[in-house]
């Protein structure tokens, strides 16, 4: 689809606004055409000209006068200047309602082109929102559409110009034919020299377009990341980069702003020239009856000077529509669905599992790449029953998880439900049967009690508060100022990781659906907030199909099925005791993080007994030191209480270096 035909494309969706501005701007033209036509009549009948007798009249303004002959002189005049005004409010009335007819026109167009842009960014598939940048998608569904927009008023304004040059072209042509082809030539010049500045409109509008997309990605990331950004005190760098980005858009702004200016000049001196030589031209057209004909030439001349500006305009619209190419061209390839990703949709309803999800020797390899991520992993999970998935970094794990839900479908194999494909079910039907937790939990900047029912608006209040003490959630919920109605800031920035997790269990809850996805619920969470968390997710994964995404063993022990994948292929799969009875991956990984679990523990215990340690050797240099001080300050006159203190002193060091020999072996051996 070319970028004409997306204009086409949407302004056929409006055909009675299409007509009806189509309609009053040829209204406006004839209206135009009329007072033009009649005015000349009339100001010579006001200058007290014999039109009958004198005054030699171009054919098809004398058919026009011919009308009001039968009326007398007074009255003639009269009817004459009362239809002219008519006429010039008539042609007013119907620009004008072209202008509104027009503005409601491009308003459905607008709509129609960002509710097109909206659909396809929920129906394409997450490889193409992953791989584009939010600020290039804000930038096309705001400036560009609305420059887009601008366009198509352009076109417009340019069919509504062309109608009243095709109507001044046939009175001039009635008149004289000879005339018309020579104002035609030399007008014609006056285009190919406003081509060079059409032509760099284009160029400066690309510019443009370019520069406003740098800028808005480069402003929605920054504040994307602003705590990055203050975290590492990069205001300034910020702002420069930005500032820069201001200056070169706004440099583009100006070229283009200033190029549009030159066309008002290029078409004024150039009309005036041309105008000024259709002088001569008549003059040496009509030379041997001048006298005779120069009523005709005046009013050809004076037809000339009035379609002179809709030249002028014509000129400037299709400047400005140059201007907006860009725009349109970006606007067509962000709408253009065939170079675009989008899920195959199926059309049987899901309806639950009955008996169980079987991954069946599936490999994926991401679009764009040529390495597998999963390679034939086969894996059954039965109705009710938990399947945990473990390994290193990079596993497969997540991506093996988002199979599921079709954010991706298998490169080969295929994954059943009950034995349908997955890809015959219904995308909304299938998605909403499924709860996802993960570690990133995406909260919208609205209340608890929104953000809790987002997966099913209808949910009661009684729903939600059963779902947050199932989540462990209700506690917090509590204690804060307005309780569920309380907002929580983008992303959730007001609460704590391990309180944003259990309020997406409660979302889960809330949803209650009958297969479950864990992508790594508790990983980023203390050891507090994580006891919590996996009670409240251990309440959720009652009596529903779970895969587990774990990097801590010690949260899937009872897991009915371990899976473990290393280089994207399942190496294991059994229980917990089973695995730890092979004694290869699963136990290695198992041991690995039993022992820094242990590490923790010891450092812990080393820790308590230090701080226990440090109490006690203060303890006896403080007595030490206050026998000495006692000494040394003279306090102690009698000889028998110098030597009790001079023994208290001795007896503390004693005791404080045999206190520090046992600490340092209960130290060492812990």
């Amino acid at each position: 689809m070319s970028p004409n035909k997306l204009l086409l494309k949407f302004s056929l969706r409006h055909p009675t606004w299409i007509t009806l501005t189509t309609l009053l701007g040829f209204s406006g033209a004839i209206f135009n055409g009329v007072s033009t036509t009649l005015i000349i009549p009339v100001l010579l009948e006001l200058l007290g000209q014999d039109l009958q007798q004198s005054v030699s009249l171009p054919p098809i303004v004398s058919d026009f006068y011919g009308f009001f002959e039968r009326f007398p002189d007074n009255q003639r005049i009269a009817l004459m200047l009362m239809i002219v005004f008519l006429a010039i409010v008539l042609k007013n009335m119907a620009n004008y309602a072209s202008a509104m007819s027009s503005a409601i026109l491009i308003q459905n167009l607008v709509n129609d082109i960002r509710l097109d842009g909206l659909n396809l960014l929920l129906e394409v598939d997450l490889d193409y929102h992953f791989k584009m940048r939010s600020g290039d998608i804000m930038q096309r569904l705001n400036d560009q559409v609305n420059r887009t927009a601008a366009a198509i008023k352009t076109l417009i304004d340019i069919a509504r110009i062309a109608l009243n040059i095709a109507f001044f072209i046939v009175l001039l042509l009635a008149i004289s034919w000879k005339l018309t082809l020579t104002a035609t030539v030399l007008l014609s010049l006056v285009f190919v020299v406003n081509q060079s500045a059409i032509a760099r409109a284009r160029k400066f509008g690309e510019q443009l377009s370019e520069t406003s997309k740098f800028y808005s990605i480069r402003v929605l990331e920054m504040l994307g990341g602003i705590r990055l950004v203050r975290s590492t005190a990069n205001e300034s760098r910020e702002f420069e980069r930005i500032k820069d980005l201001i200056v070169e858009r706004e440099k583009a702004s100006f070229e283009s702003q200033a190029n549009f200016a030159l066309l008002g000049p290029i078409n004024e001196i150039g009309s005036i020239l041309a105008l000024i030589l259709m002088v001569f031209i008549g003059r040496a057209i009509f030379n041997d009856r001048l006298d005779a004909l120069a009523t005709i030439l005046l009013t050809y001349l004076f037809l000339l000077s009035r379609l002179i500006p809709f030249l002028g305009q014509l000129n400037a619209a299709r400047g400005r529509f140059s201007n907006s190419i860009a725009s349109i061209e970006v606007v067509h390839d962000f709408l253009r669905r065939d170079d675009k990703p989008f899920m195959v949709n199926g059309s049987v309803p899901f309806k639950g599992i009955q008996k169980e999800i079987h991954f069946d020797h599936i490999s994926f390899r991401y679009p764009g790449t040529d390495a597998l991520v999963i390679n034939d992993v086969d894996l059954r999970l039965p109705k009710g029953s938990t399947l945990a998935l473990v390994g290193s970094s990079g596993a497969g794990k997540s991506t093996l998880a988002d199979l599921l839900p079709r954010f991706y479908d298998p490169t080969a194999g295929k994954i059943t439900v009950d034995g349908y494909l997955l890809t015959e079910f219904e995308l909304g039907s299938l998605r909403r049967c499924m709860g996802i937790v993960s570690q990133d939990t995406f909260l919208f900047n609205a209340s608890i009690r929104d953000n809790i029912a987002y997966a099913r608006p209808q949910a009661t209040d009684h729903e939600i508060l059963e779902a947050a003490k199932r989540a462990n959630a209700y506690e917090f919920i509590n204690r804060l100022p307005e309780g569920v109605e309380t907002l929580i800031g983008d992303r959730g920035v007001l609460l704590s990781g391990g309180q944003r997790q259990r309020l997406a269990i409660a979302r889960a809850l809330v949803q209650d659906p009958d297969i479950l996805i864990l992508d790594e619920a508790t990983s980023a969470l203390d050891s507090i907030s994580e006891r919590i968390v996996q009670k409240a997710l251990d309440d959720l994964r009652r009596d529903r199909t779970t895969l587990v995404i774990a990097h801590r063993l010690s949260t899937i022990q009872s897991a009915d099925q371990i899976a473990v994948l290393d280089g994207g292929q399942v190496v294991e799969i059994g229980t917990h005791e089973q695995l730890l009875r092979q004694g290869t991956y699963y136990k290695r990984l198992y041991m690995l993080q039993l022992n820094e679990s242990t590490q923790q523990i010891i450092k812990a215990a080393q820790s308590e007994r230090l701080t226990q340690f440090s109490y006690e050797i203060r303890n006896h240099l403080n007595t030490v030191l206050g026998s000495l001080q006692l000494l040394a300050d003279g306090l102690a006159d009698d000889p028998q209480e110098r030597r009790e203190l001079t023994e208290e002193a001795y007896q503390s060091a004693l005791e404080l270096l045999q206190r520090l020999e046992t600490g340092e072996k209960e130290v060492k051996a812990l």
